[in-house]
């Protein structure tokens, strides 16, 4: 667009009021406003527009500019669409537009061509779903829950069984070539190569319109009415064609986008009637996927209006493995996720029909931390009944937790972890975070061939010179803290180098399997270890006994409570109350 109109724009729109309807802002003392930064994740508002000025820029990220560069930059758009954007909001009228090229010329007629052809097709989708030919359809919308409203609102349709119907209302508006570019018609190739009649892609189907941003139809998800095999896939949907994507899409963001802004988070279910029946139960906030796990391009459309998902997929194994991929993706980006879990086994349409609105509001509010509902999943693939066992299922979760851009969520997921597989060793648990920290694939195995992260720090400490600070480290808390050692693979292997002598650390260890794993702790090591690293290590042991003296003391609370002995009840509460205060101590 011309650069005088750029200007024009830019002086009759109020850069406040733009920017206000993709995020919430509170005035901020003077002509500023504030709110949170729709460029990254933060909790404390650190973005701020200028409504004098007519301006905005992010403190937490330095993003900053005019009203064009903003609408450019959420919008992900060029600069002359973000010009267009901000002229239709602020009520300007365009100017006929010039293009560059004639190809961008061609392009752009074409562009809107495509998108007349498919608001036709859902104006005459909605026609038949309203004849004497669409009677099955509304029986069958209406026996899934619903409303006239929904459906008006929705707009969904009826393709008829016709091969041609649909081809004879459209033909007259564009040429073959375009009637079959649009994905709303098809054909077969002939013989010669060359293409055969055109037909309706969707035959004998519910048409459900799926939206741009904007909320101009570019696509559709069809069901089949009946079942049986001359009739397809259950859903199918519009190819890939110039105006739509399927991993670039996500069904109701038309609608669902200005209350995602407000409620700070969006819901994310799978299939079309999931999301028809959840926004018609209240859920303006939510989404679908089409029956597909995210996908970066869908990720990144989402970011713009928030950070914060709930994900509620359908409860079978397709279900479960798309959450999990979704999970993946979407914390990789630092999203918050939390997933709804339906009793029952219920997708969320089906729950709401029969459970009602007040059951899944619960649900939605019930929804978990995505970690706990991931160290749910390994126990149920991973029984960790066994140390086979728990070493799969730790090895299952550890990508997940590497995945987690900030150390701190990371620590806290492989703790947990450690704790409801039933890992007790605190050694085991110090391994899992070291793990994570690091952000390794995979576990070590925890068989007695293999070390723990905590072992190979007290024996590489050992192991080195017997006037050091860490070797002396070691060998006084052997003998200060005897009760820390106790069980602990690697004491003998301690016990001897400690009193070693002149000799070589290899040479001091006479036991094969000794001299093994201390070969192993040395051979790893990439440079000289830290008492910071020995301090680490002897707190984990600490941490090991504590854990220890937890379960022997709550052992003992649950014998005496059964044989009702009252005065050794109280006796174990009050060591359990020590124990209890020792262990928060040590995790400072």
């Amino acid at each position: 667009m011309a650069s005088d109109f750029a200007q024009l724009v830019k002086q009759q729109a109020d850069i406040v009021r733009i920017v206000g309807e993709y995020i919430t802002l509170k005035k901020s003392g003077g002509q500023n406003y504030a709110g949170l930064c729709p460029f990254h994740g933060e909790k404390t508002a650190s973005f701020s527009v200028h409504a004098v000025r007519q301006f905005y820029h992010c403190f937490g990220c330095n993003e900053g500019g005019d009203v064009f560069s903003f609408v450019q930059k959420i919008e992900s758009v060029g600069f002359t669409e973000a010009v267009k954007i901000v002229a239709q909001k602020a009520g300007i009228p365009l100017p006929k537009r010039e293009f560059a090229t004639p190809e961008e010329a061609q392009e752009n007629r074409q562009r809107g061509k495509l998108l007349e052809l498919h608001e036709l097709a859902t104006s005459w989708f909605e026609e038949q779903l309203r004849s004497p030919e669409g009677a099955r359809g509304r029986e069958y919308l209406t026996g899934r829950g619903l409303t006239p409203e929904a459906i008006a609102k929705f707009r969904i349709g009826y393709a008829t069984d016709s091969f041609n119907a649909l081809r004879d209302r459209l033909q007259g508006v564009a040429a073959p070539d375009l009637l079959r570019l649009s994905g709303l018609l098809s054909s077969k190739e002939q013989p010669d190569g060359s293409a055969g009649p055109l037909y309706a892609r969707f035959r004998k189907r519910i048409t459900f319109p799926i939206h741009n941003e904007s909320g101009r139809v570019i696509a559709f998800t069809a069901r089949a009415l009946d079942s049986d095999e001359k009739s397809g896939p259950k859903y199918m949907n519009s190819p890939e064609t110039p105006l739509y994507s399927k991993g670039q899409v996500l069904f109701n963001l038309d609608k669902a986008r200005q209350a995602i802004r407000e409620r700070k988070y969006a819901l994310l279910v799978e299939g079309q009637m999931d999301c028809i029946t959840a926004y018609m139960a209240g859920f303006h906030n939510v989404l679908a996927t089409s029956g597909t796990a995210f996908t970066e391009m869908q990720v990144r459309l989402l970011s713009r209006y928030t950070n914060k998902l709930f994900i509620n997929f359908d409860p079978d194994t397709a279900g479960a493995n798309a959450a999990e991929k979704s999970i993946a993706l979407l914390t990789e980006e630092d999203f918050e996720v939390r997933v709804v879990t339906l009793e029952a086994g219920l997708d969320p349409d089906r729950f709401i029909r029969e459970r009602g609105i007040k059951a899944y509001v619960g649900a939605v509010e019930g929804a978990r931390r995505h970690s706990d509902y991931l160290i749910d999943r390994a126990m149920h693939l991973f029984p960790p009944r066994t140390a086979e066992g728990k070493s799969k299922a730790l090895n299952y979760l550890l990508p997940h937790i590497r995945r987690m851009p900030d150390r701190i969520m990371r620590d806290e997921f492989a703790s947990d972890a450690a704790q409801k597989l039933g890992i007790d060793s605190a050694l085991v648990r110090e391994e899992l975070r070291q793990a994570a920290r690091k952000r390794r694939d995979e576990v070590r195995p925890t068989g007695v061939d293999a070390l723990n992260e905590a072992e190979r720090v007290l024996l590489r400490a050992a192991a080195s010179s017997l006037e050091s600070r860490v070797c002396l480290r070691v060998f006084q808390a052997l003998h200060d803290q005897p009760q820390s050692f106790e069980g602990l693979s690697v004491a003998p292997i301690l016990n001897v180098l400690r009193d070693r002598g002149p000799l070589e650390p290899l040479s001091a260890v006479s036991d094969p399997s000794h001299r093994a794993l201390l070969a192993q702790a040395l051979l790893r090591e990439s440079g000289e270890v830290e008492l910071r690293e020995v301090d680490a290590a002897l707190d984990s042991l600490k941490y090991r006994h504590l854990e220890a003296l937890q379960r022997r003391v709550r052992a003992d609370i649950a014998e005496a409570e059964r044989r009702g002995d009252l005065a050794q009840l109280a006796v174990f509460m009050a060591e359990k109350l020590k124990v209890d205060r020792q262990m928060r101590d040590a995790d400072r």
